[in-house]
């Protein structure tokens, strides 16, 4: 049998050469979109602007938090009218995932993953709630709300007190449960 056909085990050629080739025809295609914009008329070239409307992301440390702010109360009331239909009024969790609840529950037969019990990061909790919620609306809450759901949901697994105002600098700040909980990737080039 062939090297490339056996478990764990790839010839190098077979391998490389396919990556090679796709390499090469994206590069070509990369062109040809080029040369087909200007003899056909189609295709639009982006703009800086239209990047940026698409470059929401936001690492741990918080590069990429927006401007805005918001406290556990607001966020109490914007969490009732998005986001308790699914998630139930408190987080506990209905059709949608739990949010809350599961300290304690990560290292039995039955581990509750939520954001009070398994995120590391705070900063992950806005980055998610801002390009996927609500799912039948997602990218419609303003930073302000979003922050302030942050903050609500966090306050009800208590990470942060009630009377917290979250914003780009004190997101980032909130030390979450979990946080030495998770392993660096040692590769080259991971982050």
């Amino acid at each position: 049998m062939p090297s490339f056909f056996r478990p764990g085990v790839a010839a190098r050629g077979a391998v490389i050469a396919p990556v090679v080739a796709a390499s090469l025809a994206l590069v070509s295609n990369a062109n040809a979109d080029t040369d087909a914009k200007t003899a056909y008329g189609i295709g639009t070239p982006l703009t800086q602007q239209d990047v940026a409307a698409w470059s929401i992301d936001v690492a741990p440390d918080g590069r990429g938090l927006p401007a805005g702010s918001g406290d556990v109360l607001t966020g109490a009331h914007i969490f009732a009218a998005q986001c308790a239909a699914c998630h139930g009024a408190q987080g506990q969790g209905l059709i949608g995932d739990a949010l809350v609840g599961g300290q304690g529950t990560l290292a039995t037969a039955k581990p509750k993953r939520t954001i009070g019990s398994y995120w590391p990061y705070a900063t992950t909790l806005f980055d998610y709630i801002r390009r996927a919620m609500p799912y039948n609306a997602p990218e419609s809450l303003s930073a302000n709300e979003v922050y302030a759901v942050c903050a609500f949901l966090l306050n009800q697994n208590g990470v942060v007190p009630p009377d917290t105002r979250l914003d780009a600098v004190s997101l980032p700040r909130v030390k979450m449960p979990n946080h030495d909980g998770f392993v660096a990737d040692p590769r080259p080039g991971k982050l």
